[in-house]
């Protein structure tokens, strides 16, 4: 049995060993980090690595000598951790110190020498608040990110979009489902495991073994690195399917770098997502091509699921919105600004552009994450997803018309 993550800290090394003993125990928990003395601000990095060990439950044992500290430490684990619970373990005697350790944020109050029953009871509460939390939250959304052509920018969308879904709403991993994996490289990442590692060993893929597949990125991004050499990873239906189903059930956001798989593995990933990103550019290949891929990924499909993404936009004279859906077959979401000078120091430097809040193009992803965390799903599995073009001239203009060569569009 995996067990429940806990952290204990106590002022106290006597009582850190003691508390240590009497939570073990219960054959319920399995202690991640125990520390001698709490966090004392925001920068402290013991809160660092209770986050790095996904600690569930902190435990603050409560010295009646100095409550005052106690109480300090729970309120900074409070205002600077995500999904942890607290519980403080102290005197009974002192209802003021209760009082003010419950206001403080702590979720359970255990006495100082509770017993190993006492200890079941408060955990077993936990439990069943967490396991109905995780039924009501239901499984995570898939966002697929691919593009119309070579070097449309689709892995630099995908990350961004995780950056800032990770920086509003945490739970993010992103796949990179790439022949070539270039997501670490935009997140300045090492991983030693991957993709190619959990699709090796599905037949025994848990969340403990697919923890130790991933890579952690700032913010607590999570990774599944695609391959550091070419390959072509090429799952079966039904291998894909339970990876797929293993990472819904594990996060609350899920994005798909899907570049240049015009496959069967991309068509399959395209069908087990709520939304599928195309990103492409205006110009006359990029939205050729961008017509075929959305055919290819909606052939034999009964979900409207696939939304064209502009990045690098520039406006062409003459040719409207209407014109580009009608072009390319494929209802527009979104336009990413052409900023050139942020994006490439962002690559070079493996620092999402994301990351950062004083240029268009950042404000622009976030928007863009918050857009598809906020959509209504369909009854399809889909998202409801529309884009709302800028309303600025009031007198209909005639629709323009992309011509289209044989010639240009290379037959």
């Amino acid at each position: 049995m995996q067990g429940i993550a806990v952290t204990v800290l106590s002022e106290d090394k006597e009582r850190l060993s003691l508390l240590q003993q009497r939570l073990e125990a219960t054959q319920l928990v399995r202690i991640v980090f125990a520390h001698p003395g709490f966090p004392a601000s925001p920068t402290d990095a013991v809160l660092r690595q209770i986050q790095d060990v996904r600690s569930e439950i902190v435990i603050v044992d409560i010295d009646p000598r100095d409550v005052s500290r106690a109480i300090r430490a729970i309120d900074v684990l409070r205002e600077n951790t995500v999904d942890i619970a607290i519980f403080a373990c102290g005197e009974m005697t002192n209802s003021a110190a209760i009082v003010s350790v419950m206001r403080a944020g702590a979720g359970e109050y255990l006495e100082r020498n509770a017993s190993t029953e006492v200890i079941l009871e408060a955990l077993g509460r936990f439990a069943s608040a967490r396991n109905k939390m995780r039924a009501t939250s239901g499984r995570a959304r898939v966002i697929t990110v691919t593009n119309a052509k070579g070097g449309a920018g689709a892995t630099t969308a995908a990350v961004n979009i995780a950056v800032a879904l990770q920086a509003a709403r945490g739970g993010v991993l992103l796949v990179d489902f790439a022949c070539l994996g270039h997501a670490a490289l935009q997140l300045n990442a090492r991983p030693t495991f991957g993709l190619a590692d959990a699709l090796q060993n599905l037949h025994r893929m848990d969340n403990s073994l697919l923890d130790g597949l991933l890579t952690e990125c700032k913010d607590g991004l999570q990774l599944l690195a695609g391959p550091q050499q070419p390959m072509l990873l090429s799952p079966a239906t039904a291998e894909l399917a339970r990876l797929f189903d293993l990472l819904v059930s594990s996060f609350r956001y899920v994005v798909v770098d899907c570049s240049n798989r015009l496959d069967q593995t991309g068509k399959l990933i395209s069908e087990l997502s709520n939304a599928v990103l195309l990103v492409a550019q205006t110009d006359v290949v990029s939205l050729w091509s961008a017509s075929r891929v959305r055919t290819f990924l909606e052939e034999g499909a009964v979900r409207d699921r696939v939304r064209l993404v502009l990045n690098r936009y520039k406006k062409i004279p003459g040719f409207s919105d209407e014109d580009v859906e009608e072009t390319t077959h494929c209802k527009l979401l979104w336009k990413l600004p052409n900023n050139h000078q942020a994006i490439a120091p962002s690559l070079d430097k493996g620092s999402p552009v994301a990351y950062q809040d004083s240029y268009d193009i950042s404000r622009s992803y976030h928007s863009l994450a918050a857009t598809l965390a906020d959509a209504a799903p369909t009854a399809e599995g889909s998202l409801d997803l529309s884009y709302q073009s800028d309303k600025t001239d009031t007198k209909k203009k005639p629709a323009g018309r992309l011509l289209i060569s044989p010639l240009r569009a290379g037959q």
